[in-house]
């Protein structure tokens, strides 16, 4: 139960009786903003804040009339952009394109994720519901980012949002966000937190390309066409329908499933095999695939619980899971540092999660995750983060989707999987890629820390005007 006082002058404002509407979490924290309003300044006096205007999507593949297309859901992601596109001439009639140290704010379905654009995400063209936030050239942009994803900035948002089943804000609701002011030294002190946690995100990404890339040039293999694979996507006039036959010899008990004996995948693997090569199950340890398993789920927000990862936001930069207690858990079930995880259940569109691959850095490690990821530990031979470096390539991830199974909720089949090949290259070379993959993941922990530290700051200076 919630108990608190709210000044009459409140209730005579809103015109409303209803207790939840003062004392929930997000009109709480509001509350204190606007209680020292004179300590503050509304967003719009900081920053252009604007929506781009509805527009008509048209999905193409990708060319160079293409840019790459992110809806409202894709502001978490710790990586940069999606294997979505639209015609580019459309995105730039609207003006749909992010630029450089632009801040972007969902207004629709979860309110109030964000993201700082950088030089990597520059250029990707975001839905007309992600709002943008162009920060004046004399105010400190990192030092607002910070302020927006902290619980003061986001439950505003959620306070002025409209909507009952699905809630929306623009940017008329989100100019009028109150962003406190503090001194030039605090203020400063954060923005720098946030430019090295932004610096840090864009080195970690263009290691892990690098990495990929290098294991290509090693193989002698090539970037992967959509004529190369079987893929769910747009429909297109040019697009050639895929159709093989197979003698009845080949079709096996595991399988009648015709993705999965894709004449396309079966050239994709047998280019793969041109190198020295093993199948994966040959690359993990005595456990080869496992999960961990099914328990009973009691949520609980205490300092004994524990947090669980699900599909849904591990591949998160900021990963929020939820609260269970640890009374059903065992601690034999926790991931610990370089295991590699493959979301294991989903759907086969091309912006899905299912058979996208994690490598367990710093933050994951000694976590718990949800049953539904298939997780491996590698032999000592086999660097784990080189094998990530191949499962999360275009060449693994295709091979990934081609043992799945299920019409509406797939799942890969664990006999076709283990089969997978892995190249298997100079141990001086997989050991590059190895330190590259981790010093990657580390570098995009540190930039979670460091981003964090920010908002830690900036919630310790507003919880200080407590009355």
């Amino acid at each position: 139960m919630i108990i608190s006082s709210v000044r009459s002058q409140l209730i005579h404002e809103s015109n409303r009786l209803n207790s939840g509407y003062f004392l929930n979490k997000d009109a709480i924290n509001s509350r204190l903003l606007e209680e020292n309003s004179d300590k503050c300044v509304q967003l719009k006096k900081l920053a252009e804040v604007w929506n781009p205007p509805i527009f008509k999507r048209q999905f193409c593949e990708n060319t160079e009339k293409a840019i790459q297309y992110c809806q409202s859901s894709d502001i978490p992601n710790t990586l940069e952009g999606n294997n979505v596109y639209i015609n580019k001439e459309q995105a730039l009639k609207v003006k749909a394109i992010v630029k450089d140290r632009q801040i972007l704010v969902t207004g629709f379905g979860t309110i109030g994720n964000t993201r700082l654009v950088n030089e990597i995400s520059a250029g990707i063209c975001y839905a007309n519901n992600v709002c943008r936030v162009d920060v004046s050239s004399n105010s400190f942009y990192g030092f607002v980012y910070a302020f927006l994803t902290s619980k003061y900035g986001k439950s505003q948002l959620n306070k002025n949002a409209s909507g009952s089943v699905v809630r929306y804000i623009e940017a008329s609701g989100i100019r009028k966000t109150l962003v406190p002011v503090f001194s030039t030294k605090l203020t400063e002190k954060i923005h720098n937190l946030i430019v090295k946690s932004s610096k840090l995100r864009v080195e970690g990404n263009i290691l892990l390309t690098d990495a990929q890339n290098s294991l290509k040039n090693s193989t002698g293999l090539k970037p992967l066409k959509k004529e190369n694979f079987e893929y769910f996507g747009h429909h297109s006039s040019d697009r050639a329908v895929s159709t093989f036959t197979r003698n009845i010899s080949e079709i096996t008990s595991i399988s009648i499933n015709a993705f999965n004996y894709s004449k396309r995948i079966e050239e994709v693997i047998n280019a793969v095999k041109m190198n020295h090569h093993t199948e994966l199950v040959n690359c993990l340890d005595s456990n080869k695939f496992f999960s961990t398993g099914s328990f009973k789920r009691v949520a609980i927000n205490s300092n004994k619980s524990i947090k669980l990862l699900n599909q849904s936001d591990i591949f998160n930069f900021r990963k929020t899971g939820k609260l269970i207690s640890r009374r059903y858990v065992s601690t034999e079930n926790f991931v610990r540092y370089g295991e590699i995880l493959v979301a294991g259940v989903g759907t086969l569109g091309e912006g899905e999660t299912f058979s996208r691959v994690i490598f367990a850095n710093e933050e994951l490690d000694g976590q718990l995750v949800a049953g539904e990821f298939i997780r491996m530990r590698t032999k000592d031979e086999i660097p784990s983060g080189y094998l990530f470096s191949w499962l999360s390539s275009d060449y693994g991830f295709r091979m990934i989707r081609s043992t799945q199974t299920g019409t509406k909720l797939c799942r890969p089949i664990p006999a076709l999987l283990k089969d997978i090949p892995v190249p298997i290259l100079d141990r001086a070379v997989m050991n590059e890629i190895d330190e590259s993959v981790k010093k990657a993941h580390t570098m995009l922990y540190q930039a979670l820390l460091k981003e964090e530290e920010a908002i830690a700051l900036v919630e310790k200076e507003i919880e200080q005007w407590q009355k």
